[in-house]
């Protein structure tokens, strides 16, 4: 249980605004154009791969980095020019940020001390925290006798404790082993829904994204590429790179043509022909006449494989199987294009069987090859 949270209304959660925020590096822009609304109480997860701009414009926020242009709200208050102290929030670096001549409990109470809580209930919600983050029995220890694992626990603690407007979290959960990440997860959702602090969190880890945000921020080379809630934007990413991006295994992109299959809207994949139905072909309808290639996106588990050919598959030989234990990943080589499926674990493929693909059309994306962005 989290019973060092209290009341609700103890803290005062804000939203967070970024508007047409811009960061550069000398020549080199790391944050592009960034404009972007996180309501009050919100768990916003920031997602993408290293080099993105997600922990700079996490670290704007923060007042750690200055801006280059645009504005950057907290409430009702733009915030450029504050220091970090002004900004009323608390932040979890992937580096822990102890101090290393306190106890564990003192770098966990040194927060509330220094907003001279009374010293019982300074020690109640020590001792509260450090049960949600598994270190209660650390409290005397100092950090150089802790595991990597251990100090980021404390930093994790030491942020929850405070209960500030805003809390900022830059991949905190990275040190810890499996296991602790999963309970630690758990309990970082439980106490941010209870709490309903406004929570701005860096990952490039997918699951903790998908299972940790309300909504998901997605960047790539400074650009913000989609928002939306984690369903949505694994049913319809805007872009080729949120196809690609999110979901493991990834999204199948394959380049294909445009093509008619007994005058109706076909595709042609690796050489072979097949019909486009339902709302596949009504999308390729909507085309230009002269745009002959798009980018057809499958999902690995939405494809089908058969070992008997029918008039809406496409021929392909195993590449590889990788053997997961519950399921199996086949590779299939379609001349050139790969696509992944997964498969039950009993799926009878050796590499080298030649195998056909097919895919659900109700539930294919398509993409543009010139723009990258979804056709609808």
């Amino acid at each position: 249980m989290i019973g060092f949270l209290g009341p609700r209304n103890e803290g005062r959660s804000a939203p967070v605004a970024f508007e047409h925020v811009v960061k550069r590096f000398g020549a080199v822009t790391a944050v592009d154009d960034l404009s972007l609304d996180v309501p009050d109480g919100e768990m916003l997860v920031l997602l993408g791969p290293s080099g993105c701009g997600k922990t700079t414009s996490l670290r704007m926020l923060a007042g750690l980095e200055s801006i280059s242009g645009g504005q950057i709200r907290i409430g009702d208050t733009v915030v450029n020019e504050l220091p970090p102290r002004a900004r009323d929030i608390a932040m979890v670096f992937q580096s822990y940020a102890l101090y290393a001549h306190l106890t564990v409990y003192e770098n966990l109470a040194y927060p509330l001390r220094v907003r001279k809580l009374p010293k019982a209930e300074i020690d109640r919600r020590v001792r509260d925290v450090a049960g949600v983050v598994q270190i209660g029995e650390l409290l005397e220890r100092k950090p150089k006798a802790l595991s990597g694992g251990q100090r980021q626990r404390v930093a994790l603690g030491r942020a929850i404790i405070r209960r500030p407007a805003v809390f900022l979290m830059d991949e905190p959960l990275s040190n810890l082993d499996a296991k602790l990440r999963l309970h630690t997860r758990g309990e970082l959702k439980r106490f941010q829904r209870e709490l309903a602090t406004t929570t701005i969190y860096v990952t490039h880890d997918q699951a903790e994204a998908m299972t940790l945000a309300d909504r998901l921020a997605i960047m790539d080379r400074g650009i913000l590429q989609q928002v939306g809630r984690p369903k949505e934007v694994y049913a319809k990413p805007a872009s080729v790179f949120v196809a690609g991006f999110l979901g493991s295994p990834p999204m199948n992109l394959l380049d294909v043509r445009v093509t008619s299959v007994a005058g109706s809207p076909g595709l042609e994949i690796a050489g072979t022909s097949i019909p486009a139905t339902g709302s596949l072909g009504a999308r390729l309808g909507t085309l230009a006449p002269d745009q002959r290639e798009v980018i057809l996106g499958v999902r690995p588990e939405e494809v089908a494989l058969s070992r008997e050919t029918s008039g809406d598959r496409v021929p392909g030989e195993v590449f590889v199987v990788e053997d997961l234990g519950n399921e199996i990943l086949v590779t299939l080589d379609l001349g050139g294009q790969f696509v992944m499926a997964r498969m039950p674990s009993d799926y009878p493929a050796e590499m080298g069987d030649h195998l056909w693909f097919g895919f659900d059309s109700e539930r294919a994306h398509l993409f543009d090859t010139v723009s990258q962005r979804r056709i609808e």
